[in-house]
């Protein structure tokens, strides 16, 4: 029996970490040896975050989750009094959630907002109060730094008085999530955002508990300002028992700099290099690929990746190779920003071995890592280098909301998703971190998993058998194998016989002989537009060390398809390439969100980006599974 048809004789086939699995008993009537597309957000904050919209409506932990069951909670407009007054609801519930608030700040958030705590009174967390913009100013420069510290003045010169603090949100984010969850109907995981912002470059990470067992605190970006730290101090705080379980999830890459690059805080030895890869590899199994702040699948002009323009990799993109951006222009109070941080910069790439600054503000370099496509081929490269791969992410996409509103990812009825986007016309102005009219709705994480727990999500998630989209619940399959059936697509027994023949999303293919085989399989969102196109992107580093990428349509609909289906066999294939392969289904053209808002204003209200064509009207909503990688042998 090989690895994958052993899931056929288990209940359920459990991977702890790679290469090491184990049987464990479903729970649920519904369970499903064939595994389901479950769909919900890992990456949402509520007013428990210091820099969360949803501290002007109030919005906690526990409504996130009733939000995501499908109930409504209260939401913009504010009254004069400054209570929320409107509702928002979900067009249909999701099947999982994380709730990530930020680790950094909660006990600090707590310490100036508790009358009678030892710092209520001091200046800081008077001006902290006193605005909220300013507030989230005033902490966000604590994490702007590459050796970020407590604020003295309110934590305690060790920092010891803001820990204290932080243990009462922190508990409450637990009950929250605890009480919420509810096994085979909806999974609520314990989980925050790990907030590392090195001279204004996103190097943010979620961490997922697969249960109920935590560390005592979140393990933040000033406790470890690096991926490395990060995991030896969740490993210590989990103890020598493992008595918890953890994944750490990257998010938007596309304004990470290059500092999203492996070996960070490590040094150059081989011995280093392994090391620092097996550990990514066992506790970073995925990345975002979409969310509010854009896209991180690919960007078209890098001089390091041969391969042909892909007009996709434009939609909702915030980096464009050449464009300048004036920070000023943005809104952007430039005194605040940190030394060294230029006002004006225009999109290049990183020389070799550089780092940027500046990406969460759309500037600085571009580099190679930055990019899901592209950096997997910097981890094929790597491999051959050093026997691992560092850089081996599944993908899921994801909100980022801040208004505690987990899924709402509707183009048509988008609300806003961080602070001045409450209504129309402000989200149609220019905002900060790539928000406003630069911002999106966000998109979904899809897992295919036997059962809706947290067992088997988090299970599926460390196989990476994942995926994410733009938006809609599209459902979509991608195995390889070198004996696949080719009358796979019209077979009843499709999935089993994948499961039997070859490896699915996230698995590696073994080496065989001939020329491998994909079977790519998508189904529309029954609430969303037929399906028009379904690509495969392969990726291969080349006899020459060369890094190469190519987008192949597998099946062109231009009318719409409920579902597309493909066996397509790789007659490139070169046994000495190391190589991937992802897949990408695409809808029809649809309006953009903010053409819906555009159409609510008249006359004097409407800006000037509802006329000047600076943004697109239209985009193509998608989702891209996780690849599947070869080996060169």
């Amino acid at each position: 029996m090989n690895d994958t048809d052993m899931h056929r004789h288990l209940p359920i086939l459990a991977c702890l970490a790679p290469l090491i699995c184990q049987a464990a008993e479903a729970t649920c009537p519904d369970s499903d040896l064939d595994r389901r597309a479950f769909f919900g957000d890992l990456h949402v904050h509520t007013s428990f975050s210091f820099d969360a919209a949803a501290n002007t409506t109030g919005a906690t932990p526990e409504d996130a989750n009733r939000f995501a069951k499908g109930e409504p909670i209260a939401f913009w407009p504010l009254s004069d009094s400054g209570e929320p007054v409107g509702a928002i609801q979900i067009d249909r519930p999701l099947d999982f959630l994380a709730v990530t608030d930020h680790g950094e700040f909660l006990g600090e958030r707590s310490i100036c907002r508790t009358p009678d705590s030892p710092a209520y009174d001091t200046e800081f967390c008077t001006t902290f109060r006193s605005d909220e913009r300013i507030g989230m100013l005033m902490l966000g420069a604590v994490i702007t730094t590459e050796t970020p510290e407590r604020v003295a003045e309110i934590c305690g010169e060790d920092g010891s008085q803001c820990l204290e603090y932080a243990e009462t949100p922190w508990q409450q984010v637990q009950a929250a999530a605890n009480e919420a969850n509810e096994p085979c109907a909806f999974t609520s995981f314990i989980a925050y955002e790990y907030t590392g912002t090195p001279m204004t470059s996103n190097y943010h990470r979620n961490v997922i508990f697969r249960g109920a067992s935590v560390p005592d605190l979140p393990v933040s970006y000033i406790d470890a300002p690096t991926d490395t730290e990060l995991w030896a101090r969740l490993d210590a705080a989990c103890g020598e028992s493992n008595a918890c379980d953890y994944l750490t999830i990257p998010h938007n890459t596309n304004l990470a700099n290059g500092r999203m690059a492996p070996y960070r805080g490590t040094d150059a030895s081989m011995a280093a290099k392994r090391g620092y890869a097996a550990t990514r590899l066992a506790r970073e199994p995925i990345m975002e690929i979409f969310q509010h702040k854009g896209g991180s699948e690919c960007i078209n002009g890098l001089t390091s990746v041969l391969g042909a323009p892909d007009e996709l990799c434009a939609v909702e993109a915030v980096r464009h190779m050449g464009e300048t951006v004036d920070l000023a222009e943005l809104g952007v109070d430039v005194s605040t920003l940190p030394a060294g941080l230029p006002q004006t910069a225009t999109t290049e790439e990183c020389a070799a071995g550089e780092v940027g600054v500046g990406g969460m503000l759309g500037a600085g370099c571009v580099d190679a890592t930055d990019f899901q496509r592209s950096a997997l081929l910097v981890g094929l490269r790597e491999e051959q280098a050093i026997s691992q791969n560092p850089i081996k992410l599944g993908v899921i996409a994801a909100t980022d909301t801040h208004t505690a509103t987990p899924g709402a990812v509707s183009e048509s009825d988008w609300r806003g998703a961080v602070s001045q986007e409450a209504t129309s016309a402000e989200r149609l102005e220019p905002g900060l971190l790539t928000s406003g009219i630069d911002g999106n709705p966000g998109g979904l994480a899809g897992i295919w998993a036997e059962e809706n727990t947290r067992e088997a999500l988090f299970d599926a998630m460390l196989r990476r058998e994942v995926f994410g989209t733009s938006g809609p619940r599209i459902r979509m399959r991608l195995f390889a194998g070198w004996d696949i059936d080719e009358d796979l697509c019209e077979r009843a027994d499709m999935v089993a016989a994948a499961y039997r023949q070859g490896v699915p999303m996230g698995g590696d293919l073994a080496s065989g002989d001939g020329k491998p085989r994909i079977l790519a399989y998508a189904v529309k969102d029954p609430m969303s537009e037929d399906l028009t196109d379904l690509q495969l992107i392969k990726g291969w580093v080349g006899d020459d060390g060369g890094l190469h990428s190519q987008v192949l349509s597998l099946v062109s609909a231009p009318e719409g398809e409920a579902s597309l289906c493909a066996v397509y066999t790789d007659e490139d294939f070169n046994p000495r390439h190391s190589t991937y392969y992802y897949l990408r289904a695409v809808e029809p053209p649809l309006k953009r969100w903010h053409t819906y808002d555009c159409e609510r204003l008249s006359g004097d209200e409407r800006p000037a980006v509802c006329d000047d064509g600076r943004y697109p009207e239209e985009i193509r909503e998608m989702a891209w599974s996780s690849p599947i990688w070869y080996k060169a042998q």
